[in-house]
């Protein structure tokens, strides 16, 4: 799932820099699931776009790898400009899942 979703990423933003982690281990599903997702993408093609207009073309983008598995997507959407390099996490951790058993 992970080549698809860069594959995909790639061929709709061209980004200056793309991060895709799968943070399925996380969550309360059964192992390899690849369905939780955590990406950053920097793009010239968010410049001007607000960040609703920024994750609709993301899901946009990744609406077979949605329908074909996806259940949860975090994600940093930005233009270049945005973009702290020296700052970015590349992994942009996303909080601990406490849904399912982990409770």
């Amino acid at each position: 799932m992970k080549g698809r979703i860069t594959k995909r990423l790639n061929a709709a933003f061209t980004p200056a820099y793309l991060s895709v982690v799968d943070e399925s281990h996380q969550h309360s599903v059964g192992k390899d699931a690849q369905s939780h997702w955590n990406i950053v993408v920097v793009s010239d093609v968010f410049t001007g776009l607000n960040r609703v207009k920024r994750h609709r073309a993301v899901y946009s983008a990744l609406a077979e790898e949605i329908a074909d598995g996806i259940h949860a997507l975090t994600m940093k959407a930005l233009s270049p400009k945005e973009w702290d390099p020296s700052q970015e996490d590349p992994s942009n951790p996303s909080p601990r899942c406490l849904g399912g058993s982990k409770r």
